[in-house]
This record gives C-alpha cells, sequence and structure tokens, in this order.
C-alpha cells in the first residue's frame, strides 16, 4: 500500500504562507454589510431588553417575556461580561431548558437564571446598575452600542467559521466526485466493515468513537477519515489542528490499526508551522484547501495496478 505524504517542514511553511495569503485576501474582500446588519439588528434588542427592564432595575416582573424570546434571551446572555453562552447559562443556573414552555412551568429557574446574570453583570458597561441609579443618555447609549458590538461580532465569527467549513467540505466532497467517487448515506460506522466501499464516501459520521467530516474509503480498501479545519489564527490553530484533529488521529490509529485508517485534514487559514510539524508526526496526513491536487494526486494512487 502507497503511504500517504509526509512533508518537510520546508514544504509546509511554502503551503502555509500561500494559505494565509488566500485567508488575506478573502478577510478584506469580505462584505463589511454582514456585520453591519448584525449591528442593527442587535441593537434593536439590547434597547428592547433595557426598554423593558426599565434599564435593568426590574428584571424580576418581564422576566419571563425576555427568557422566552430566543432574540432577548442571546441579549440577555450578553449582559454579563464576559457574556456567557447559553450552555453555560443552564449549567450556571442549574436549568434543564432554557426554552419558553419549560420556563412556564418551572419559576424557579427563572429566578436562577436571573440571578446569575445579575451576579455577572458587566460592571462597565452598566455601572448605573451598580450604584443604584439611573443611568445617564450617554451611559444607556454606550452600554447599547459595546453590546451590539459585541454581538455582531461574535455573530460574523461564528458564520465566518461555518462558511469557510462548508465551503471547504464542498470542494473536497466535488474533487472526490472528479475522481470517480460516488457519495452516499452518512451512517456509524463502529468498525470497517461498515465503512462506505471502496470508490465510496460519506459526510459527517461516526467513525468508531469519533466524528469525522468526510469518510473516504480508498480504493484499497483503507478509511480515510477527513477533518476539514478553517483557523483565523495562529492561537486558534491549535484547539483545531493539534487538540482536535491531531486528536481523531490517534484515536482512529488506535482503534483500527496502522494499516487501516489514514486520518488526514484539509486545512485552510492561519497556522504555526510548528503545529503543523506536531500534527504531522502525530499521525495526521495534511493537505491544503488552496491545492487540493496531492491529495487528489495521492487517492489516484491507491488504486491497485490492473
Amino acid at each position: 500500500m502507497i503511504e500517504p505524504p509526509v512533508w518537510t517542514s520546508e514544504q509546509l511553511e511554502a503551503d502555509l504562507l500561500k494559505a494565509i495569503a488566500a485567508f488575506s485576501k478573502e478577510r478584506l474582500e469580505e462584505p463589511l454589510e454582514d456585520y453591519l446588519e448584525a449591528f442593527d439588528e442587535y441593537q434593536g434588542y439590547v434597547e428592547e431588553i433595557l426598554e423593558t427592564t426599565i434599564d435593568l432595575s426590574d428584571l424580576d416582573a418581564p422576566a419571563l417575556d425576555v427568557l422566552g424570546d430566543p432574540h432577548l434571551l442571546e441579549a440577555f446572555r450578553y449582559l454579563a461580561g464576559p457574556p456567557i453562552s447559553a450552555d453555560d447559562l443552564k449549567v450556571l443556573a442549574d436549568a434543564r431548558s432554557l426554552t419558553k414552555s419549560h420556563l412556564e412551568r418551572t419559576p424557579d429557574d427563572v429566578q436562577k437564571l436571573i440571578g446569575v446574570v445579575r451576579q455577572v453583570l458587566d460592571r462597565r458597561r452598566f455601572a448605573w446598575v451598580v450604584e443604584n441609579r439611573e443611568p445617564t443618555e450617554a451611559e444607556r447609549n454606550a452600554a447599547v452600542m459595546a453590546s451590539a458590538a459585541l454581538m455582531a461580532a461574535s455573530r460574523t465569527q461564528t458564520r465566518r467559521r461555518t462558511l469557510g467549513k462548508d465551503q471547504q467540505e464542498a470542494m473536497v466532497k466535488e474533487a472526490l466526485t472528479a475522481l470517480g467517487f460516488t457519495e452516499v448515506a452518512s451512517r456509524k460506522i463502529p468498525n470497517i466493515s461498515h465503512a462506505p466501499a471502496p470508490g465510496e464516501f460519506c459526510g459527517e459520521s461516526v467513525l468508531g468513537t469519533r466524528k469525522g467530516d468526510i469518510i473516504v474509503r480508498l480504493w484499497d480498501h483503507r478509511v480515510m477519515p477527513i477533518e476539514c479545519k478553517v483557523s483565523n489564527s495562529s492561537t486558534n490553530s491549535v484547539k483545531r489542528l493539534n487538540n482536535d484533529a491531531a486528536v481523531k488521529a490517534d484515536s482512529w490509529k488506535r482503534d483500527f490499526g496502522l494499516r487501516q485508517v489514514v486520518p488526514t485534514a484539509v486545512l485552510s487559514g492561519v497556522y504555526k508551522l510548528h503545529n503543523l510539524m506536531d500534527a504531522q508526526d502525530r499521525g495526521l496526513t495534511i493537505f491544503w484547501a488552496h491545492d487540493l491536487k496531492p491529495l487528489t494526486d495521492w487517492i489516484t494512487d491507491t488504486q491497485p495496478a490492473p
């Protein structure tokens, strides 16, 4: 069987520079309108919360109206400093659910949710609450603008990551189809026999105990789980590459054997060279979204000679 490519540090660095250049070009061409639309939307939600709660002086009376509206609930989470995720809010308040139907049945959970946000309220944005007074018009406007900016930035970053990953997966699937592979239904793959047949691939599926973005069955019957990773910063790359894709590579090789799987990552964005080297040393095969030819060439080479 043909082994997957192992790149030198010079080769990885050359592709890394191309990936960073592509990332920079895409970021500079990114429409400002997406952020501004999100800002205007969230500004309205924050203003509605302040109006409904009389500038946060009365959170109890309108609590269900605020927490029962998904948009206002999101804005409510951003009153904290720093903002609290929905999952963290449930844990901190020991609330089983944040749905309106659940909260209507459990007034105790409503009070616990309010109590959590009161405790971690951002004292810089909402100083008047801590000082037990009414806000000045300037304070109120500043708090609304700052909160809307936080929420809009978060949404834009999340959307950017999601779109980047979706585009990457679509490119890889298109390249596989061009090679003659057929996409089949996603499935659970507890062992190799449940994987797609040679010349087939499926979308996100559980391979062993971990999910893979795309699961390919190579012509030589090996299974090739592909992780599509987009990193917005070299610091973030540790989480996406070393703490996720490389960990999965370790797990898959341990579960299925060194000769049965070829854990792979298709990367775009910004990474640190030493993190790339570390991931490769741990058994992760690396390809790049800006140039899929090395990936398709290697997959073609796995086809047995006639």
